[in-house]
């Protein structure tokens, strides 16, 4: 292996690892939140990715109609669960469909498709993103104080409903779209695409902006105490219901935003994203599903080794990824077997 070809790897490394990182830091962020090891994190990267497609292409995506289903049947839910409360029932109506309704208008009114790539891309994170809380609400709120091994069955189960979903309405051909940044230029020998730069531009801003949210909004120091001591938060009135639904509503645009940036990568189908998620929840194992700095380390760790599994043994490349979780399971365990003695 020459310095070029190590370049190369290096660079098709930290680019999967920034993908792997931001699904990772979801992935931290339900769970610590909600109690529930999303592995459908992936299904929002295709979905996000296809969608992109369809609207480049000039085609209304299926996964409109996805939302508007959601936000139908949670309206329902709503007035049934409202009904004695007129005021109440307004005020949540109006946040469920103001922002899908604007986003569903956009893309029917034939707005987004005449937008350009940008407005394209970013229809795309609002349709799929807005899916996120509206699944929270429905599928996992009614469930919210099972036991946690009970959720991941949960989990488990609309992975594969969200994948029959896919094929549906979005078939079994695959589909890539525009980079949104059209240059590219050398380093040292090196070619830098505007892919690259997006992924690596989109990624960083992201994880600014939830450092952001994190540590200077109310709602973000909110969704840190739902973190660290539900009761507690419930006590000093946070409303753990509403941290779940903007848990899993970061998550749902966190990857959409992924789908985004991999489209001009690589070809995206319906069920790309299940790989791409197990490989951000084995970033999000480095870090116990609990720490942001180390599940940063970890996905960078996770690109590098599929990046250099892919050159010298590809045939065995996710094998080598998704053995790593083996190590990491081993050394946990034994280190609370320590921690108990």
């Amino acid at each position: 292996m020459d310095l070029f070809i190590a370049s190369m790897l290096a660079q098709d490394g930290l680019v999967n690892g920034a993908i792997y990182g931001l699904l990772g830091f979801a992935l931290v962020l339900v769970f610590s939140v909600t109690r529930v090891i999303f592995l459908p994190q992936g299904e929002f990267v295709a979905f996000g990715a296809l969608t992109y497609g369809a609207l480049v292409t000039g085609h209304v995506p299926g996964t409109i109609w996805l939302l508007l289903a959601l936000v139908a049947i949670e309206a329902g839910r709503l007035c049934v669960a409202n009904r004695s409360h007129p005021g109440r029932m307004v005020r949540k109506m109006l946040w469920l469909l103001v922002p899908s309704g604007l986003t569903a208008g956009a893309v029917l009114s034939g707005l987004v498709t005449a937008g350009g790539p940008w407005v394209q891309a970013l229809a795309s994170v609002f349709i799929v993103g807005l899916t996120g809380p509206l699944l929270y609400r429905l599928v996992f709120l009614p469930v919210r104080n099972a036991s946690v091994l009970l959720l991941l069955f949960v989990a488990v189960a609309l992975h594969w409903v969200l994948l029959g979903i896919g094929l549906a309405i979005f078939g079994a051909e695959g589909q890539r779209a525009p980079a949104l940044i059209d240059v590219g230029f050398d380093v040292f020998g090196v070619p830098i695409t505007g892919s690259t730069l997006s992924v690596l531009a989109f990624t960083a801003i992201a994880l600014v902006l939830l450092g952001l949210v994190f540590g200077r909004t109310l709602f973000g120091l909110a969704l840190r105490a739902t973190a660290i001591n539900p009761l507690g938060a419930r006590i000093v009135g946070v409303r753990t219901e509403e941290s779940g639904s903007i848990a899993f509503g970061i998550a749902s645009f966190i990857g959409a935003l992924g789908g985004v940036l991999i489209a001009p990568i690589t070809t995206v189908y319906y069920d790309t994203g299940f790989l791409i998620g197990l490989k951000g929840f084995v970033a999000a194992i480095f870090g116990g599903l609990q720490g942001y700095a180390l599940t940063a380390v970890g996905a960078l760790f996770v690109g590098l080794v599929e990046s250099g599994s892919a050159f010298y043994a590809s045939a065995f490349k996710d094998a080598l990824v998704f053995g790593l979780i083996l190590p990491l399971v081993l050394y946990r365990s034994l280190r609370s077997t320590v921690r108990e003695d």
